[in-house]
């Protein structure tokens, strides 16, 4: 969930904290005042304070580098267990969830962690262990080393601590012995003994650097997805665990065997649990890719090949992988995968993204506890396409999770295609492209062509108005009204012809006019009041009433907006597509009305989707 609307889940007090560390930074990081004032515009000297959750999302995003620095301070403090619980929250599952949950997934963690460290310290100790010469060497010298540094203090008569400078060169010693952040954390909790801490000062810890907020009314915990990506950095993790799963799913079985043997992973597991084992071992995807997956030594040349090779063939991605150097392909897939991260698209429609939810529980065989264990969700989680959306978790996300015998046997039940990507054929099979036009509704009103085919929708510009009065009508009849196609017809002339006509019943109708707009706020009044009076006088000669005008575009400018203030004739309401979406939306989700009360549309020249939603939940 992004930052934005995390904040509105939560009060003033909730808030608190992170403002008073975005203050901090703004004042440290020298941000000019011309930069904030471009964001709190018309605010008060209270600055920060007054700003609404937009604002506050905007002021983030300009001192996120600080922030970064600010989260990596707390890694000094050795005794914090910031590690362990930072790998927690940036799972996928766990941006939201119950402080009684979060305490159980913490537990969880700490038994893992001494369970691994105990067997960890026998392998290092014994003469004969599972682990190879040269990687116990590699634990043996990063062990000394953290041991000196942290107490090194203690023989000076100080407090045991790394400090900053010791901290860059273990970081750096890491780094060359090519360590997980797993297999770190590990021997750190050999030198440092690792203690469960109560949960309730764990969550007022980390709600005070910023990391979480926390409803005290619902008891949740929200970690926003801009956040998730910068604790993600910290932690050495270049992609999320479902786009880090894709990958390695994407990958040969003696390819995943080679990346456990090198980092001490069990390669007698089933294929699910090593790859599991892999996502949660903290490995480097950089370092994965560039020399883990390969037997022997390979040229670089040789490596950009195969990645090349890999990119199309078996992640299939049809745009061929940018770069030159081998670091710079990796940074193209990465980059590839951040953008889909932050798309906040699903590639189906809601609906067909629910009908593929519930088909996968009931069709696949404990798909739900499947679905549970890999994304760390809690036991009484409702599986929905809404409910997912909130955890950045896509179609394509969930069935990443099903090996290919599921995928078959989901296909076979279902009657989807066979032949081609299995996954592409349940994506296929799923898409509702009705549902799709709805969704690009507000894209379509402003003629944006580019995000319309992003969206998988292929429309001419010339089709434009037309789908966006389709839809118009498709939207008003799901608010309930009457939508009469017949009398529209009769009515319309060669000159005059109406768009849409919603009859109330006893010759009395509404009259909507649709727009389309490339331009920011609409802004043609002359032209479509004439349109309009032209409608009112056809409508009236046929003995019927206008008792309402409403007119759907994009956006209108403020001289639009006080003209109409100004029209008396016609009783004229302006409605952003944005809005009458909005408004549609609530309706459908709210089964309080039957139909829409249209007396709401009658009031506002310029109608207020949250005045209209805030009557109908009444």
């Amino acid at each position: 969930m992004k930052l934005e609307r995390v904040l509105e889940q939560l009060n003033s007090f909730e808030k608190n904290a992170f403002i008073k560390i975005l203050d901090s930074l703004i004042s440290s990081t020298g941000l000019s005042g011309k930069e904030i004032e471009n964001v709190l515009s018309g605010k008060s000297s209270n600055g920060l304070k007054d700003a609404d959750n937009r604002e506050v999302s905007l002021v983030f995003n300009l001192v996120k580098e600080a922030f970064k620095n600010h989260i990596i301070k707390e890694f000094n403090n050795t005794e914090s267990q910031i590690d362990i619980l930072i790998d927690i929250l940036i799972r996928d599952g766990n941006s939201i969830m119950k402080n009684v949950w979060f305490s159980k997934l913490y537990e969880s963690e700490i038994k893992h962690i001494q369970k691994e460290v105990k067997t960890l310290k026998e392998q290092i100790e014994a003469e004969k262990s599972e682990i190879e010469n040269q990687r116990k060497r590699d634990y043996n010298i990063y062990l000394n080393c953290l041991k000196v540094s942290y107490n090194n203090d203690f023989a000076n008569n100080r407090d045991k601590k790394i400090s900053q400078d010791e901290q860059s060169i273990l970081n750096a010693l890491r780094e060359s012995l090519e360590l997980s952040q797993e297999e770190v954390k590990k021997i750190n909790y050999l030198v440092i003994p690792i203690v469960k801490q109560d949960i309730d000062l764990i969550i007022n810890d980390l709600k005070n650097i910023g990391v979480i907020f926390f409803s005290k009314k619902t008891n949740i915990i929200y970690v926003p997805d801009e956040i998730v990506e910068i604790l993600r950095k910290i932690r050495n993790k270049d992609l999320s665990d479902k786009h880090f799963r894709r990958v390695l799913r994407s990958l040969k079985e003696p390819q995943i065997n080679l990346i456990c043997r090198k980092h001490n992973l069990d390669v007698k597991q089933g294929l699910d649990d090593k790859i599991r084992s892999i996502i949660n071992g903290g490995l480097n995807f950089k370092k994965v890719l560039i020399d883990d997956i390969h037997k022997e030594p390979l040229s670089v040349t040789e490596k950009k090949k195969w990645l090349n090779d890999f990119w199309g063939n078996s992640l299939k991605i049809a745009a061929p992988l940018k770069g030159s150097t081998l670091e710079d392909k990796i940074n193209s897939i990465i980059e590839f995968f951040e953008d889909l991260n932050n798309d906040e698209r699903i590639g189906i429609s809601l609906d067909g993204y629910n009908r593929l939810i519930n088909d996968l529980d009931s069709s696949v065989a404990g798909f739900r506890l499947i679905f549970l264990k890999e994304f760390q969700l809690e036991d009484d989680f409702q599986l929905s396409g809404e409910g997912l959306i909130n955890y950045n978790i896509k179609p394509r996300d969930v069935l990443d999770i099903l090996n290919q015998s599921s995928l078959q046997s989901f296909i076979n039940s279902v009657g989807a295609k066979s032949r081609g990507s299995l996954l592409d054929n349940i994506l296929e099979f799923y898409t509702d492209t009705q549902n799709l036009f709805l969704e690009g509704y507000v894209d379509i009103a402003n003629r944006d062509l580019h995000s319309i085919k992003e969206r998988g929708l292929k429309i001419k510009e010339a089709e434009l108005g037309l789908i966006f009065e389709a839809l118009t009508k498709q939207l008003f009849q799901e608010l309930g009204f009457n939508v009469d196609e017949e009398l529209r017809k009769t009515l319309n002339t060669a000159k005059d012809k109406i768009d849409i006509l919603i009859n109330l019943g006893e010759k009395n109708l509404i009259l909507v006019e649709c727009k389309t707009s490339k331009d920011q706020g609409y802004n043609k009044f002359s032209a479509v009041s004439r349109q309009l009076i032209s409608y009112k006088k056809v409508a009236m000669t046929n003995g019927y009433s206008i008792i309402k005008t409403l007119l759907i575009a994009p956006d209108f400018s403020d001289d639009f907006i006080n003209d109409t203030n100004s029209e008396m004739e016609l009783n004229l309401s302006l409605i952003s597509a944005l809005s009458l979406k909005q408004i549609r939306d609530y309706f459908k989700a709210n089964k309080r009305h039957s139909s829409f009360p249209y007396i709401l549309f009658m009031k506002d020249v310029v109608i207020q989707p949250e005045r209209v939603i805030k009557a109908l939940a009444k």
